[in-house]
This record gives C-alpha cells, sequence and structure tokens, in this order.
C-alpha cells in the first residue's frame, strides 16, 4: 500500500459554483493545503526557514478529474511523492469522496516545487532541505526512499 500524507475537507457551498459541483481551481487550492499542513507536521523547521531566506517554489501543478464532487461530501486529500533530486520535488495528490462504502477516486494531481534561497539579485536554486528530504522519504513509492543514495553502514 502507498503511503500519503492526508488532508480531510468538507466541502462547504462556497466550494461549489452555479451548477453545484465543486469549482476546478478548489482542487488546486487543496494541493496547497494539503502540502502546508504537511510541511508543519512533519518538517516544522523547513516552515521557519520560509520566513527568512527559503522559498519553495510552484513550477508546476495540474488535476485531473474523474468523477464530481459535492457541497457536503467529505474529500481525502493524499500527498504521496512522485519524485525528487538535488533542488525539486514532485508530489502526487489523489482526491477520494469518502462515503459508508469505499473511498472513490474523483481526482488525481501532481505538483513540482524548486527549493530557492532568496538573494538580493533574485532566487538561488538550492538542494532540499535534510529534514523536508527525510519528511518526503517516507511517503516516497520506493520505500527505501526516493532522495539521494545513503551510504551504507555496518553494525557496531
Amino acid at each position: 500500500m502507498k503511503a500519503y500524507f492526508e488532508y480531510r475537507h468538507r466541502v462547504t457551498f462556497a466550494d461549489t459554483n452555479l451548477v453545484g459541483n465543486v469549482y476546478f481551481t478548489n482542487y488546486l487550492s487543496w494541493q496547497g493545503t494539503c502540502r502546508e499542513l504537511f510541511l508543519a507536521e512533519k518538517a516544522p523547521k523547513t516552515v521557519a526557514r520560509l520566513n527568512g531566506d527559503l522559498a519553495l517554489v510552484t513550477s508546476s501543478c495540474s488535476c485531473e478529474f474523474f468523477s464530481e464532487l459535492y457541497a457536503l461530501d467529505t474529500v481525502s486529500v493524499r500527498m504521496s511523492l512522485v519524485g525528487m533530486d538535488f533542488s525539486q520535488i514532485t508530489m502526487g495528490f489523489e482526491y477520494y469522496r469518502l462515503t459508508d462504502g469505499p473511498a472513490q477516486l474523483v481526482a488525481r494531481g501532481e505538483q513540482t516545487v524548486s527549493c530557492t534561497l532568496r538573494a538580493e539579485d533574485g532566487l538561488t536554486t538550492v538542494e532540499v532541505p535534510g529534514e523536508l528530504r527525510t519528511a518526503l522519504d517516507a511517503y516516497a513509492p520506493d520505500p527505501r526512499g526516493a532522495g539521494r543514495p545513503r551510504p551504507e553502514t555496518s553494525p557496531r
């Protein structure tokens, strides 16, 4: 089973459009909320750095829709790690309608962010902070983690 960080949201009428279904931009907003709650819970030192020199810049985001959500539905937004390199992180998002029966996949999305430092002359790409890399590794598709290879250690 794939590991994921979960954000549950109760759909309100404010989330819907005139037709009565959830307006498409809300799915992207929920990606951001899920990502921010993940950071707050799993990488608090990284969050503290966001008030200083560190910036996480979203370079792309997407969402593919399979079924509609409506007011008062409960949606589970599940974030997992798709991949990570030196400075970029790609996260996958799956949206499930929660009911009394099995959860129903209603949408799937993806988001890529770049880690940068703020400087007087603009942004400079930097390595994914260690705390964030470690936190994300727990949600990697490969159970050994998606971060950079780690040296083997021998038992003492």
